[in-house]
């Protein structure tokens, strides 16, 4: 049986007056369910230069933990998650044509985590990240959509130069402002230990990958960790709001598939 601790923390910093970023769990309240439908893990940042941020990431991680309940029974994740993410980012884009916001906009990123059997499923838009910390090493799973990302891909500038660069926050993709998004969605095959690390830009951006990998392989509960990442982070900046959620893999269940149909095998 898949066994998951996971535990979060948000911190607003030391700059800003109020939160953007927000965060979503769905646990499982049986087995029937957990082999149902799985976990789902989901952290959001309201873009901070429009108007309601906050609006924005709230409303996408209510219809992604809505919907993810809702969805049939053994959906295949890796088509179900990146369908929600387009879901929730409809709700944030008609969410401006709600009267108390009117003439308004909003936006958010978004990253995305399902956990069944022995797979793992993250699709995310923006620059939120999910990083992978196995084996005591620490590896970033997602893509920043971000511009200087894509002039770095495009070998236009390098890691350094992004790094410092006043633009690197300047997203290409995130929800709300177009009426089709596209998720980046990958797949990973579980093992026992596997620690999972989903962050807003407050954290990734003064925390490099050895930090984190440092941080989480403590010997200490979920929760304890994920507020200690979020604590260091501040400590060197503060600048924006830091949010963290860690995701420690205990045991997993292999499974194989016969005719689109999952069976165990055997151990």
């Amino acid at each position: 049986m898949l066994d998951i601790q996971f535990g979060q923390a948000s911190d607003v910093g030391k700059v800003r007056t109020n939160n953007e970023d927000a965060t979503g769990v769905f646990v499982p309240v049986s087995r029937r369910q957990a082999r149902s439908h799985g976990y789902l893990f989901a952290v959001a940042d309201g873009v901070g230069g429009l108007d309601l941020g906050e609006i924005a990431a709230a409303r996408a991680i209510s219809v992604l933990g809505e919907e993810f309940e809702k969805a049939e029974a053994g959906s295949a994740l890796s088509v179900l998650l990146p369908r929600l993410i387009q879901r929730a980012n409809a709700a944030v884009r008609h969410s401006t044509l709600e009267p108390q916001y009117s003439g308004k906009k909003m936006a958010s990123t978004i990253v995305a985590c399902a956990m069944r059997y022995d797979q793992a499923i993250v699709s995310h838009v923006g620059d939120s990240r999910c990083y992978l910390i196995r084996d005591g090493k620490a590896h970033q799973i997602t893509e920043d959509h971000t511009w200087v990302n894509e002039q770095k891909k495009m070998g236009m500038i390098s890691s350094a130069e992004v790094a410092v660069s006043t633009s690197r926050h300047m997203l290409v993709r995130s929800l709300g402002p177009e009426m089709i998004v596209s998720p980046d969605t990958s797949a990973i095959t579980l093992r026992p230990g596997d620690i999972f690390v989903l962050c807003t830009d407050g954290l990734h951006d003064e925390l490099d990958e050895s930090e984190i990998a440092a941080i989480v392989t403590q010997k200490k509960s979920a929760d304890e960790l994920a507020r200690e990442l979020v604590t260091r982070a501040v400590e060197i900046d503060g600048g924006d709001n830091t949010t963290a959620m860690v995701i420690r893999v205990r045991s997993v269940e292999q499974m194989g598939m016969y005719r689109g149909r999952p069976y165990r095998l055997p151990s």
